[in-house]
């Protein structure tokens, strides 16, 4: 299995991202502030970038290390990695299957009622830890029903109808799961921008997330611009968020849950610019990221492959058993599900 390795997360507007030798450095108002050898990162995320020099991006290049640019608030910029080095055969597969649309629509149904029994089981859990709910309860069955509808599609608009409905349900209760309330509200999902903190936070994790799918997608082989579940769009990591469904719940939710339930993130890092628009400060970005960074090394068993594997290690575990679906040394994609 593939060795997880650190992810540097770079979100001060007055970082320059340097090279010395074969290590990374980061210089903030002239003073040398990080220094880290390259063969011990994986990735670089960079907010409000300011810039990096043509040897740091050279050096990233030559080692695999993909730079990641990212507005101070989260939204995703550009990319820049070395030449592709994916697997041409398994590509030619991936292109084909996603042109036909009975493929398409056999996986896009695993990966939909993946990602509903994920809800399901966010919602189960919480059932568990503190007693009856008679709406969440309610919610849970109408996911229940969801999921026995899907076998019966036979067209992509229409799950993709049934993945709206569901991720509107599970949402409606999502306000009971935030226990410590007196600060934080959650009335509804919104995006583009974000209109509350507790939103803020999910689009900030949900980026986070993408970005490391993204790239367990590209060291296997696999394109993530050609998916079968979300459109096709020029620009659009269209496979990326396919495979983001099933982790929105497990990595996403619980992960900003948790934050707010702990008390580790505090309604005065937010800020509203305009009527409809909330950033975090940069404290709160740290924080995130910290417990992201923390909640990667830990180990779960995974359910097909039955191994221990870090956290972080999931999004590559996926993406190598969607390409063993694509190659057909696999019947089904072993979608993931927490249990």
């Amino acid at each position: 299995m593939r060795k997880l390795l650190n992810t540097l997360y770079i979100i001060s507007p007055d970082s320059y991202i340097s090279r010395d030798g074969l290590n990374i450095v980061i210089i903030d108002k002239e003073s040398e502030k990080i220094r880290l050898p390259i063969h011990n990162i994986e990735s670089i995320v960079t907010m409000g970038y300011k810039g990096m020099s043509p040897g740091a991006m050279g050096l990233c290049v030559d080692n695999g290390v993909s730079v990641v640019f990212l507005s101070s608030g989260g939204r995703y910029l550009a990319r820049i990695e070395g030449p592709i080095k994916g697997n041409v055969v398994l590509r030619k597969k991936q292109y084909a299957n996603s042109s036909d649309n009975l493929y398409s629509i056999a996986l896009s149904k695993i990966i939909v009622a993946g990602k509903i029994q994920n809800y399901k089981n966010i919602l189960n859990r919480y059932i568990r830890d503190y007693g009856s709910n008679i709406e969440i309860e309610q919610i849970i069955q109408k996911l229940a029903h969801r999921i026995k509808s899907i076998p019966k599609v036979d067209d992509l608009d229409v799950l993709r109808g049934i993945e709206g409905l569901a991720a509107k349900e599970y949402f409606s209760v999502f306000h009971y799961l935030i226990l410590s309330s007196e600060s934080f509200t959650f009335v509804e999902r919104n995006r583009r921008p974000p209109k509350d903190p507790i939103n803020a936070m999910l689009s900030f994790v949900y980026t986070l997330i993408a970005n490391q799918i993204q790239a367990a997608l590209e060291s296997v082989g696999l394109d993530p611009y050609v998916g079968f579940f979300h459109t096709l769009r020029p620009g659009r990591a269209s496979l990326a968020l396919d495979m983001m469904e099933e982790f929105r719940a497990y990595l996403g939710d619980r992960l900003v849950l948790s934050l707010i339930n702990r008390k580790q993130v505090h309604i005065n890092g937010f800020k509203y610019q305009g009527e409809e628009n909330v950033v975090m400060d940069d404290d709160t970005k740290k924080i995130i990221l910290g417990a992201w960074q923390k909640r990667k090394k830990d180990v779960i068993n995974h359910p097909f492959l039955g191994e221990n594997i870090p956290i972080g290690l999931l999004p590559y575990a996926q993406a190598m058993l969607l390409a063993r679906y694509l190659r057909n040394d696999l019947d089904n994609y072993p979608v993931f599900i927490n249990k």
